[in-house]
């Protein structure tokens, strides 16, 4: 059996010690690794290359993280190439909240950090039918303000084969979605902070977050103005008026099945 071709990454950082050290943590786990200390090399680069996945620092001189990708995005406003955005903005939900892009690290990053991250997106691209047979876990982001009802939820889900990324508050959910970008989102309408269906909202008209589904439950009985589900699949799919956990994951189960 041909042995499988290394998986190209185009690495785009202006620290060039950073890059160095990136450069050959990346290429001893396995990847090839073309490096650009700034966006104009990078482009240049991109001309004898077609890289699986760009690493790209956002705070450059020149034209920078955000000129660059200008420079490579089609006509309905996608980058060409996958793109892992290294930034060490803190906010970064807010910045990149239009922007399609793949991923998010913040710097400094731990290089098994990276790592991973770069793994998960080029699986995810690849689109291979083996993600199933793999055993890969869904991914959840969980909005609870009740540490107690959250702990009851995430030890369900994770039972059930999901990981579980926990958020106390609504502006913490909405941000964890939009740089994780989990397959699922639950959320209860009383989230501290923000109503569950703010989130909802906010999150169903958002580029990188459209797509995902939401489930909404409320103990009361009641949620806000009902969001539905939007043409992409995504949005609020279900609404639980209760905080019966069985039927919370039998709402989260039946989107997978």
């Amino acid at each position: 059996m041909a042995e499988e071709p290394k998986r190209k990454l185009l690495l785009v950082d202006d620290d060039t010690s950073l890059l160095i050290t990136l450069r050959d943590f990346l290429r001893f786990e396995g990847y090839d690794v073309v490096t650009a200390e700034s966006g104009e090399q990078a482009l240049v680069a991109l001309k004898d290359m077609c890289p699986d996945l760009i690493i790209l620092d956002m705070s450059m001189p020149g034209m920078g993280g955000i000129g660059f990708l200008k420079e490579i995005l089609q006509k309905n406003g996608k980058p060409r190439y996958p793109v892992l955005v290294l930034t060490a903005r803190a906010n970064m939900a807010e910045f990149f909240a239009d922007v399609e892009v793949d991923g998010f690290i913040a710097k400094p990053c731990d290089p098994q950090d990276l790592l991973m991250e770069v793994t998960r997106i080029i699986f995810l691209r690849r689109g291979e039918k083996q993600a199933a047979a793999s055993g890969m876990r869904k991914r959840l982001v969980l909005g609870e303000s009740d540490m107690g009802f959250a702990a009851t939820l995430t030890t369900w889900f994770r039972d059930n084969g999901f990981l579980v990324e926990h958020c106390i508050k609504g502006p913490e959910a909405l941000e964890s979605s939009i740089v994780n970008r989990p397959d699922v989102i639950v959320l209860n309408e009383s989230l501290d902070g923000m109503p569950g269906s703010a989130v909802g909202e906010m999150l169903s008209v958002m580029p990188n977050t459209k797509a995902i589904p939401i489930v909404l439950y409320a103990g009361d009985g009641r949620t806000s103005k009902p969001i539905s589900s939007n043409r992409d699949g995504g949005g609020v799919v279900a609404l639980v008026p209760s905080v019966d956990v069985d039927e919370i994951g039998r709402r989260v189960n039946a989107i997978f099945n």
